[in-house]
């Protein structure tokens, strides 16, 4: 269980990842001793997942954000297993979820530009066997993009 402290320290992670622990420490008043111990805990119990370094997709020719709607041919364990294998070696796919509703997986795809998403989709995304239908939908201005979760 997380107490007031943690998610202090949780909210300052997520907001920078190469504070010190003196920094933290500073920031909530506490000495540099238990907050390393807390964060320790933390990411011993899998709370604090990993640390990574966010890119500016734009910034290294990735402009291109894509949302994708994928039906199954068919809605069973070894169909899902098998899509998901294939899935997870795209390294154009930032996330893929299964969703309930009137399809399968909802899977956000980055690409250089329209050719290069159409390359992707052509020749690795469209042939994962089991897929019955894509729908593409193209991100033409993002909103809110926050990868902090909120734990107040």
């Amino acid at each position: 269980m997380i107490d007031r402290i943690d998610r202090q320290i949780l909210d300052l992670l997520q907001q920078n990842a190469r504070l010190t622990i003196q920094e933290i420490g500073q920031r909530i008043n506490l000495s540099k001793t238990p907050v390393h111990e807390r964060i320790r805990r933390l990411e011993r119990e899998g709370i604090i997942d990993r640390y990574v370094t966010i890119l500016n997709r734009k910034k290294i020719d990735n402009s291109l954000l894509v949302y994708c709607q994928v039906t199954l041919d068919k809605q069973t364990r070894d169909s899902f297993d098998t899509y998901e294998t294939a899935v997870n070696t795209l390294s154009n796919v930032l996330e893929c979820n299964r969703v309930s509703g009137t399809f399968d997986y909802l899977i956000k795809i980055v690409a250089r530009n329209m050719e290069d998403y159409n390359e992707f989709y052509q020749e690795q995304l469209s042939v994962i066997p089991g897929t019955l239908h894509i729908s593409s939908f193209f991100v033409m201005a993002e909103v809110k993009n926050s990868t902090v979760v909120p734990v107040g």
